[in-house]
């Protein structure tokens, strides 16, 4: 090995970090940045790129946020506060149905609320770790969000947390069962019902519907194996043979990509599974007919004897 190697191959780390984008490091780190930690792993030129194009905001000189973000720190900088609940899912990168009109703060407990404030505000005691970083913890996020979201919308939080690392599933549990106040026992049915398998928003909105709705059975990314085929699907039941495709906006970018979904539908089909695919629309605004289906599904198959499989 000669001196020169080392180098080399620091230059390529370099290299690498640099085709992420500004925003991506912003939304990674989870809180404002200085210039010289975003250009230590973009570039000046990126970040003038990015501010000019509206990616991301100046706070202050040399400190920069990701749009939307800036402006609901600064107003729980103004409260003495932090941000919580749906902005802090944000601040994490958690998903949400519909994003929150008005920042979500929580602030101290003796804190007076003034009149008509511009943001949603909630009393507690945050951590000092919370303070410094400006909003509340993964863990904390997560329950709060359990607490004020709709059973299906708070799932899909605690799945996507599960699913990145930022929590584990004991210590949701755990913090879940500790609980007291408004919204326990719906913080309390999404730990036990979160699943880091979950590939996507829809489909965790999908398995609440069916959990909501006592269809049991489904499990999330279940892996089809027959014949040398192979396949993962979004939600299935194995004894049923059963298979439930979660369709987001986003469905076939090419002719190719069309070609292939076709085929690999046939090939499910082929190896003995019903295929039922639901998109936003059904999901969201046909619910019932959603559970109706997939419980009619479920039925005719686990009444074909399985030789006929």
């Amino acid at each position: 090995m000669t001196c020169g190697q080392p180098e080399a191959g620091l230059d390529d780390l370099r290299q690498h970090l640099r085709m992420v984008s500004v925003a991506e490091v912003l939304r990674r780190m989870g809180r404002p940045a200085r210039s010289a930690e975003l250009v230590a792993v973009t570039s000046r030129k990126a970040l003038a790129s990015a501010v000019r194009h509206g990616e991301v905001e100046r706070l202050r000189r040399g400190i920069y946020a990701l749009p939307g973000l800036a402006t609901d720190r600064m107003t729980a900088v103004a409260y003495d506060a932090v941000l919580s609940h749906l902005s802090a899912a944000r601040v994490w990168n958690l998903p949400l149905l519909v994003a929150p009109e008005k920042p979500h703060i929580t602030v101290p407990v003796k804190r007076k609320p003034r009149r008509d404030p511009p943001a949603v505000l909630h009393w507690a005691e945050v951590t000092a770790d919370e303070r410094r970083a400006g909003t509340t913890s993964p863990l904390r996020t997560v329950l709060d969000c359990a607490r004020l979201l709709p059973f299906g919308e708070a799932l899909a939080v605690a799945d996507a947390a599960l699913a990145g690392g930022l929590i584990h599933p004991d210590e949701l549990l755990s913090a879940a069962s500790a609980l007291r106040g408004p919204g326990c026992p719906n913080a309390r049915r999404v730990a036990v019902c979160a699943d880091r398998r979950s590939g996507s928003f829809l489909e965790s909105l999908l398995r609440a519907l069916l959990f909501s709705n006592g269809v049991d059975g489904f499990e999330p990314q279940v892996l089809v194996n027959s014949e040398g085929f192979r396949a993962r699907v979004d939600l299935g039941h194995r004894e049923a043979r059963v298979a439930l495709e979660a369709e987001g906006y986003e469905f076939h970018g090419s002719a190719n990509d069309f070609a292939a979904d076709c085929g690999r539908y046939d090939e499910l089909v082929t190896a003995g599974w019903a295929v039922l695919r639901f998109t936003y629309q059904h999901v969201i605004g046909s619910p019932a007919w959603v559970v109706a289906t997939t419980r009619a599904a479920v039925a005719q198959r686990i009444g074909v004897p399985k030789d006929r499989r």
